[in-house]
């Protein structure tokens, strides 16, 4: 690294040290994580002490952010269920199949007039970086207690999603750019390579890797930690793989969470099954033997099952295989997340402020407004959510680690127009940052003492049931922890 290496690696040990010992302290405020990280970011960049830059230290710093994103975009993908989609499902499917288009389409036109010298398609590709939301910029906004589970569940969906769905439009706006690394290939052949191709190679490494841990567990072989290293190796092979064949690692990746996730749920269905039959079958067959050996039968033929099934039959841990196996990943992809804001300040934040003028700032303040608030209220028009629940879904869009990387994938490709690009998308990211960072905590608790009002005096509010008790309340509330079952 530029500046002496090893002087910013120390720099970021000891702000990620420092961040970790009052992490829960900061929790309770409008600090958040990118907050810390960014600014920090700024400080030791160009911008600032001069110890990390793109021009220097551009192979670690891709390194770092397309291993983040390769990481998140499956682990995020793993996490999605079809009942997701079914129980309360409209809000998701609006967000993602309504408003995330016109979210990109409105981007672009906006572009259009307020940043000049950009070309058609530069000005989508603004529009298609833009799109995709991160729900770790406004936590609390999503996780809040007082949010209904609905719209709890259908931001998350949303923020799950997003950023892959938005990864074709960004890989084909980008092959339409002369001079660009993918425009080599054009449109025809990225569709073919980066889609469909690199499609099928997720679908195949996801689903034949989801079977083969299945099958592993299910005879006992693979021990706890290296099921949990084995996504590491499905995130990282399925992106080399389709690099291999010049398709998208990123897209590759996306779908082999898809496919992993699925595999590991029908795999854990299947052994819980069997381990239940198994119980069953030895408690039927115990005519003539003894309780002892009844109860041994049905202990050994539950345990080589690997399933882990209750004595009635019922699925037990084996049933949310995928969460477990999954989990130690989506925390390092947190983590590296967070690296990833601080070299956001560091190489693309932070040389642009000095280049900022007045339409940058406008689009920037649009981005974050109309070009979201806009297309979600139209894709929620007719499902009869009331007006702060749109107004509270189109705020809570906040841009964040899909951004940053594709914003320093285009940065990188130094054709004309990218410079303008990344101070548009430096400076949206950031006020996404801080404004969202900002609103969280008060609009989620604002938000939830609306609905829980309004709960009760609507008791068919399409929000559906207030959550947990928060004090007194008008009347008589649900049990505690029972929201989620909405």
């Amino acid at each position: 690294m530029s500046g002496g290496g090893s002087w910013a690696v120390a720099a970021v040990a000891a702000v990620t040290a420092g961040y970790a010992l009052v992490s829960r302290r900061l929790a309770t405020t409008v600090v958040s994580a990118p907050m810390v990280f960014t600014a920090f970011g700024v400080a030791v960049g160009p911008a600032g002490l001069g110890l990390l830059s793109l021009d220097h230290d551009a192979g670690p710093v891709l390194t770092l952010v397309e291993g983040t994103l390769t990481l998140v975009l499956l682990t995020d993908a793993m996490s999605v269920r079809r009942r997701d989609l079914r129980v309360g499902g409209f809000l998701p499917r609006r967000l993602l199949g309504i408003a995330l288009p016109l979210t990109i389409g409105a981007g672009w036109l906006l572009a259009w007039p307020l940043l000049p010298g950009l070309t058609l398609w530069e000005l989508a590709l603004i529009g298609a970086i833009l799109a995709p939301t991160d729900a770790a910029l406004g936590e609390s906004a999503v996780a809040g207690p007082g949010v209904p589970p609905l719209v709890r569940k259908g931001l998350k969906v949303e923020s799950g999603l997003n950023d892959g769905m938005v990864l074709p439009f960004f890989v084909l706006f980008l092959a339409a750019i002369p001079g660009t690394a993918a425009s080599a290939e054009g449109i025809a052949g990225t569709f073919w390579r980066a889609l469909v191709l690199s499609t099928l190679l997720g679908l195949a490494i996801g689903g034949i890797g989801g079977w083969l841990l299945s099958a592993s567990r299910a005879r006992g072989w693979v021990t706890d930690e290296w099921r949990q290293v084995f996504v590491l190796a499905v995130a990282a092979g399925s992106y080399a793989l389709a690099v291999v064949i010049d398709g998208s690692g990123f897209i590759a990746a996306w779908v082999a969470g898809f496919a992993l996730g699925a595999a590991l749920r029908q795999g854990a269905r299947r052994a819980a099954v069997s381990a239940a039959e198994a119980v069953r079958a030895g408690a039927a067959g115990t005519a003539g033997t003894s309780k002892e050996d009844a109860g041994a039968s049905a202990e050994q033929t539950g345990a080589g099952a690997g399933a882990g099934a209750s004595a009635e039959g019922g699925p037990a841990e084996g049933t949310v295989a995928s969460d477990d196996t999954a989990r130690p990943a989506a925390r390092l992809g947190d983590f590296l997340a967070a690296l990833s804001f601080l070299v956001f300040g560091a190489v693309l934040l932070g040389p642009q402020l000095q280049h900022l003028d007045w339409r940058i700032v406008v689009y920037a303040v649009l981005s974050l407004t109309v070009v979201r608030m806009v297309p979600v209220a139209l894709s929620l028009a007719g499902t009869g959510l009331s007006l702060a629940t749109v107004a509270y879904a189109g705020w809570f869009g906040p841009r964040g680690l899909a951004s940053v990387v594709f914003g320093l994938l285009v940065v990188e490709e130094h054709v004309p127009g990218t410079t303008l690009i990344g101070r548009v998308v430096a400076l949206t990211i950031a006020l996404s940052i801080l404004l969202h960072g900002l609103t969280a905590h008060f609009l989620a608790d604002r938000y939830g003492d609306w609905h829980h009002r309004a709960a009760f005096r609507r008791p068919g509010l399409r929000e559906g049931p207030p959550a947990p008790a928060r004090g007194p309340a008008p009347g008589p509330g649900p049990a505690p922890g029972r929201a989620d079952t909405a």
